[in-house]
């Protein structure tokens, strides 16, 4: 591990250029992969450090991610201060990885918390209009409001029971399971989001730059999902009289933000609001609490983090084109930018479970563990999936047919690099379902 947060950390404090910053974080992917799946996982380094497949999948995730994050932000490095930008980022990245590879409860909480930092400072300091102000307060007060009582669950925890290891217990804690088991998950469940207490997502995500957008939906969202799945080998499962509300507002209101996407005209507004859809899948399969759920909520996790990148990644080239984020304003791309058109096409079929991506594997496993807890499930997860096909192919077809806009300036997104970005996100949606024990059985 520490072949990888060392080499990062000094990317933190060198003079580093842009293309330079972007070559070494591509760079630090190859070691990685080796040294994490080369591993006899799980590994207890410390009392302080471990690793399991778990945190190796969102360990890579993040990795993956980082480079083609900087790819995409071309208007920071030609506008803006990019060296403040790239410090922000390879920051961000670093307590990323060290989220996902802490094995103390207390260390969790803190780099849980610390990751909020970095995304405040890009959103407030690149974001687009004036209310990345309001954005940044939603975000902040949502997360820290929700964080309390984990931080007083965590509290509980080491003192009554001397048990700070996320790895090591199962059921520690059997007492007053319903509302402690709340405490203790009500803070990832928020990060995730649920539904309810996701009015933080659509507006950071329309308010952020391409950077905060990527980084919120591809790696952010997840620490809220891998939080709820180590706790569930924390804590004892919830009673059943919380379980089945629980898991009919999760699907219920990710059929309502489906709906809602299906009426927007705001291409990120609509990615921002189809990610609740997809990460409501992922917590109502934590919440079934069987293993095909569980698995299924980690291949969702990877895939949509994958997908939800490339597409604002997308969204954001369309807008240095036509300087509008409306679908309105942004048709006619098969007639200027055939590949273009394509790339658009696959992410949208992927977006909508189409196969053969890793997201049809997720929501065949989400949908069969959801229904198996109750049957009155298949209703909001018949309309979820109709709908998610309707706003893919909305997305797609206005922005790809009719009449160009004449106020568009093509030449603007056909480049190489804007190419390389979208084909690395969606590569891998395709190449993991030739094995897709890689992001399942853990």
């Amino acid at each position: 591990m520490l072949s990888i947060l060392f080499p990062i950390s000094l990317l933190m404090f060198m003079k580093a250029k842009w293309n330079y910053s972007m070559m070494f974080l591509s760079m630090m992917m190859v070691p990685s992969l080796m040294t994490l799946y080369c591993n006899t996982m799980p590994i207890n380094f410390s009392p302080m450090w471990g690793m399991d497949y778990m945190s190796s999948m969102l360990v890579m995730l993040t990795l993956w991610i980082m480079p083609m994050v900087i790819a995409a932000s071309q208007k920071i490095h030609l506008e803006h201060n990019e060296q403040m930008f790239i410090f922000y980022t390879t920051t961000l990245t670093f307590i990323l990885l060290l989220a996902f590879s802490v094995s103390h409860l207390f260390s969790f909480y803190i780099l849980f918390e610390a990751s909020l930092i970095p995304t405040l400072l890009i959103i407030m300091k690149w974001g687009y209009q004036p209310e990345r102000l309001q954005a940044s307060m939603y975000l902040m007060l949502y997360t820290i409001t929700a964080s309390l009582p984990l931080l007083g669950g965590i509290a509980i925890q080491v003192l009554l029971l001397k048990m700070d290891n996320v790895f090591l217990p199962l059921f520690t804690f059997n007492t007053l399971s319903t509302p402690f088991w709340l405490m203790m998950n009500f803070a990832f469940m928020v990060k995730l989001p649920l539904f309810l207490a996701h009015l933080w997502l659509p507006k950071a995500h329309v308010e952020a730059p391409v950077a905060g957008s990527m980084i919120l939906a591809a790696v952010l969202l997840k620490l809220g999902g891998y939080g709820m799945l180590r706790m569930m080998y924390l804590i004892a499962p919830m009673n059943i009289s919380l379980k089945m509300p629980l898991i009919s507002l999760t699907l219920w209101g990710g059929m309502i933000t489906s709906l809602i996407c299906v009426r927007q005209q705001d291409m990120k507004s609509l990615i921002a609001y189809s990610s609740v859809g997809h990460m409501s899948l992922v917590m109502a399969g934590i919440i079934a609490n069987v293993p095909w759920g569980i698995w299924g909520a980690m291949a969702m996790m990877i895939s949509h983090g994958l997908l939800s990148s490339a597409m604002f990644a997308s969204a954001d080239m369309c807008y240095s084109s036509s300087n509008s984020r409306s679908l309105l304003m942004n048709k006619g791309i098969n007639i200027t930018i055939p590949t273009m058109s394509m790339m658009w096409f696959i992410m949208s079929a992927a977006n909508m479970a189409a196969p053969p991506s890793t997201n049809l594997l997720a929501e065949i496993m989400l949908i069969t563990c959801s229904t198996i807890s109750t049957k009155l499930m298949i209703i909001p997860l018949g309309i979820m999936s109709f709908v998610a096909a309707a706003y893919s192919l909305t997305l797609y077809v206005s922005m790809n047919h009719g009449p160009i806009n004449p106020l568009n300036n093509p030449a603007m997104y056909i480049i190489p690099r804007n190419l390389m970005v979208i084909i690395s996100h969606v590569t891998p949606v395709f190449l993991i379902i030739l094995m897709p024990t890689l992001i399942t059985i853990f």
